[in-house]
């Protein structure tokens, strides 16, 4: 049966594919180029959706017709086949309409973001470094299969190998989306090479992902900025003491992080010309803000740190390996699979496959679709 509700959230989806079509298409917004970044991301969304919305309506007028048949048709022949795509199309009904439904679930910015990567050693000390070492040739060899880009940007190795710490750069199609599950504390079990009686040892490494900052944009309405002029004093000469070259601006801002509006204010007298002044007050007027939003994401970056990554406790984990019986188990999912070489060797898209479909559930259910 159809899902009215799932109908009406559906209108309009075409008209808004074919206004963004020829939106991106114009020069105007071609050359807004943050504009139009939105709009091509928004165009490759509404792709996708129009495409399945298209599929599911000639699905629902199949059935209709289907149904039609069957109940004014009298050639059995003509009735069987009425039957048959009745059938086909009921039982296909429902895997697209989940399908829709996640498409209607607002993405997350930042899924489509490259990412930083960090990898240290937590508790088992050498072994742990070792640890964290192996885990950054399993992201390696799997961001290589996925056709990414990975560059060192740092790194501390550890003493009997592998890394204290290493951080790496991440770049690709949807990064941030496919490897923001990874965050978290991962414990591994197995006898280390520097135990000499054959022990299993626990150790521990952390890993987080974070969403790679986007070149910061600094908007400002040039309409609302107040300027003053002023004769600059000082010595300088008769011409800076007796022209009016010194500039004063006035700028109201609102605060990203404490949500307030504040009164910025600039004096530049650098140079004998007005327009020079105004054109560095001007600068260093952008130069405050960037720093401002700057200052906004290294603190975002702190708290990301803090919530994603944990100190290296073995309590805090969110995947085991366990080398002795070949077993990789998700605590979040309780999943469990027994393929530890191959995903040590970057094999890990079944993981992830099965974290995306549970953060999915999760959305659905918050969504209320």
């Amino acid at each position: 049966m159809a899902d009215n509700s799932l109908l009406a959230r559906l209108e309009g989806i075409d008209a808004r594919f074919e206004e963004v079509s020829t939106l991106i298409t114009d020069p105007s917004v071609i050359a807004d180029m943050k504009r139009y970044v939105r709009l091509t991301k928004e165009y490759k969304d509404l792709e996708k959706l129009t495409a399945v919305t298209r599929r599911y309506r000639e699905m629902l007028g199949n059935i209709a017709e289907a149904k039609a048949l069957l109940e004014s048709e009298a050639d059995a022949e003509m009735r069987q086949m009425a039957k048959e795509e009745l059938d086909e199309a009921t039982a296909a009904l429902p895997g697209v309409e989940e399908e829709i439904k996640l498409l209607l679930i607002p993405a997350d910015p930042e899924d489509s973001k490259n990412v930083v990567l960090e990898i240290r050693g937590g508790t088992g000390g050498d072994e742990a470094a070792i640890f964290a070492g192996d885990l950054f040739k399993m992201y390696s060899k799997y961001c290589e299969s996925k056709g990414w880009t990975v560059a060192v940007t740092s790194f501390s190795e550890g003493a009997a190998g592998g890394y204290k710490e290493i951080v790496v750069s991440v770049s690709g199609d949807n990064v941030y989306g496919t490897l923001k599950y990874e965050s978290g504390v991962h414990r591994v079990q197995r006898v280390p090479a520097t135990e000499t009686q054959g022990r299993v040892h626990t150790s521990a490494a952390t890993v987080a992902v974070l969403p790679e900052a986007e070149p910061f944009d600094v908007e400002i309405n040039e309409g609302e900025i107040k300027w003053d002029t002023f004769r600059s004093g000082g010595a300088g000469g008769q011409n800076v003491n007796k022209v009016e070259s010194g500039v004063r601006l006035r700028y109201m801002w609102r605060n990203p992080n404490t949500g307030e509006t504040e009164e910025i204010l600039i004096e530049c007298t650098e140079t004998r010309d007005q327009p020079k002044n105004k054109e560095r007050a001007l600068s260093r007027l952008r130069t405050f803000i960037y720093d401002k939003e700057h200052q906004k994401y290294v603190d975002d970056i702190a708290s990301r740190r803090k919530t994603m990554v944990s100190t290296g406790d073995r309590s805090a984990k969110i995947r085991t390996y366990n080398y002795p019986q070949g077993r990789i188990t998700d605590h979040r999912i309780n999943y469990t699979i027994y393929n530890l070489q191959s995903f040590m060797d970057g094999d890990i898209q079944d993981v992830i496959d099965q974290l995306t479909i549970a953060e999915n559930a999760e959305k659905l259910k918050a969504a209320e679709l």
